[in-house]
């Protein structure tokens, strides 16, 4: 995960929400479609945060400690990014709405069906904002797309980093001593990468 998008430049004018948007002259309110798209995109990564405790309950139950750190990180990792976008909405004088959410899926063959189910919500993050930030340019509401660029950036490095768990799990699956050794070496890969993130 990288640092959050302009992160300590410009404070929220919102006590608890930081966002990378605060207008210095005269405000450009969003329309309420974009609005809307907003809000959806909320709505998905609360949907994600939900998915990744959920199978973090899962490796914990199963002894897989080192997974259960890794999806838990995951799992704030996109609350945060739900605050981001929320803030942005609240910036630009729109109105956060919290959709009802469904209940995770909680069975799951073997490890490796985990991350399988872990990167289709990182596809689903990717395409949704892609799709918000089309969007976002076709109603021209430019103080969006540095937000959206920042979050479409950070997805490559998201899917990349669960596909790589994925691509070597499918090697070893068949091997329970080898998945016990990729399990207790995650957490500190997942620190390894934060901290190259912030240089």
């Amino acid at each position: 995960m990288r640092p959050g998008p302009f992160r300590g430049a410009c404070p929220s004018r919102r006590e608890g929400l930081s966002s990378p948007w605060h207008p210095t002259s005269r405000r450009i309110v969003m329309d309420a479609e974009l609005q809307a798209r907003f809000n959806a995109q909320i709505a998905l990564e609360h949907a994600a945060e939900r998915a990744y405790l959920q199978m973090s309950v899962w490796a914990e139950a199963r002894d897989y400690n080192g997974s259960a750190t890794w999806l838990r990180s995951q799992a704030a990792e996109e609350g945060e990014h739900a605050r981001l976008f929320m803030a942005h909405v609240l910036d630009r004088d729109g109105e956060v709405t919290l959709a009802p959410l469904e209940a995770p899926r909680t069975d799951f063959d073997d490890l490796l069906a985990v991350f399988v189910a872990a990167l289709e919500h990182e596809r689903k993050v990717t395409a949704s904002i892609g799709e918000l930030y089309a969007a976002a340019t076709d109603a021209r509401a430019y103080p969006s797309l540095p937000l959206l660029t920042w979050f479409l950036e950070e997805q490559v490095e998201e899917e990349a980093s669960v596909s790589t768990v994925v691509g070597e799990l499918e090697k070893i699956i068949d091997d329970p001593s080898a998945v016990l050794l990729l399990d207790r070496e995650l957490p500190g890969r997942r620190a390894a990468e934060a901290g190259t993130d912030q240089h």
